[in-house]
């Protein structure tokens, strides 16, 4: 790493990592007293909803107050991330959403509607990767073949839409494999998988629950998982980094943020209470079952994550030149 890459994700985490300000004695002291609301940035059905609801019920016993889920989808999730950034340090409203809020949209979002150090990470919950699927017709078992069949003919790739994980994951995966392929971005990952289904676009880089029955039919051959391990749910399937491409890894994550001034121990206290409840082992089995690691990690521990994940993925939009309204 250079000594300006350094400094520059040493300076990424600090924005992360500003002073929850407040005191812990009136903190400990009366909170909860009313509701508490997470706002989810997308909408219903995805992976945070999913997510936050197998939690939120388990939280209601240690809280004592139950946890009201309120979506709030709209332009990459920014609607629902300002609404936060801009909501009243009082331990009462949380943003629930993809690491992606962070990460990515700043780099590529011409208006993004917040400044990402209003919004302070309180853990990463849980970890997802990419599934490298091809139609059976194409021929394709291993990623060595396709970057062998990319180089020698013209192909695409369907992703969810523009600037999400499978398009940035794909990105970066033709950068360090030295192939190239024509990117066909959808409106989310459903009508991406039905066009590959169909054989309209020959391979996609796609969410694994929703390749996942595809696979196990038979009708789409999985290559290679994006993360650093393997899929709970394709034990079968290498990562990237095994299937040759040395030193790629594109793990996503779902994370928790606090607006910034939030009482320090009222976001260790709500840290504690989800952490808890993701790890309940019926909500990890679950979990497991849709393709989500459970992480919980510490404040500071998602802050450096974020940080040298947001340089990587502003390094891709620069590459490719990726700009949304």
């Amino acid at each position: 790493m250079t000594r300006q890459r350094r400094t520059c994700l040493a300076a990424v985490a600090a924005a992360f990592l500003l002073p929850l300000g407040g005191t812990a004695a009136w903190a400990q002291g009366s909170w909860p007293d009313k509701p508490v609301r997470v706002v989810l940035p997308f909408p219903p059905g995805g992976p945070s909803d999913i997510v936050i609801r197998l939690a939120a019920e388990k939280m209601l016993v240690n809280l004592k107050q139950p946890i009201v889920i309120e979506n709030r989808p709209g332009a990459g999730g920014n609607l629902g991330a300002a609404e936060v950034a801009r909501a009243a340090p009082d331990g009462h409203t949380w943003l629930f959403g993809t690491d992606t809020l962070v990460t990515v949209n700043p780099h590529v979002y011409k208006q993004l509607g917040f400044k990402v150090d209003d919004l302070v990470p309180v853990t990463i919950g849980t970890s997802f990767s990419q599934t490298l699927v091809c139609h059976p017709a194409v021929g394709l078992k291993t990623v060595a073949e396709l970057v062998a069949k990319a180089k020698a003919t013209k192909m695409s790739y369907a992703s969810g839409g523009n600037g999400v994980p499978g398009h940035l994951s794909m990105e970066l995966l033709q950068h360090m494999a030295g192939f190239e392929m024509t990117h066909v971005p959808y409106k989310g990952p459903a009508p991406a998988t039905q066009d590959v289904l169909g054989g309209q676009v020959p391979c996609g880089l796609l969410a694994g629950p929703t390749v996942l029955p595809h696979i196990r039919a038979g009708k789409l051959v999985p290559l290679a998982v994006s993360g650093a391990t393997r899929s709970p749910t394709l034990p079968d399937v290498p990562t990237m980094a095994e299937a040759g491409v040395t030193g790629y890894r594109a793990d996503f994550a779902l994370a928790m943020f606090a607006p910034k001034g939030t009482p320090e121990a009222i976001v260790t206290r709500f840290r504690e209470a989800f952490v808890e409840a993701l790890k309940a082992p019926d909500v990890v089995e679950k979990l497991k079952a849709g393709d989500q690691i459970v992480i919980g990690s510490m404040p500071a521990d998602a802050a450096r994550t974020l940080a040298a994940d947001s340089l990587k993925w502003g390094e891709v939009a620069r590459r490719i030149k990726l700009g949304l309204d």
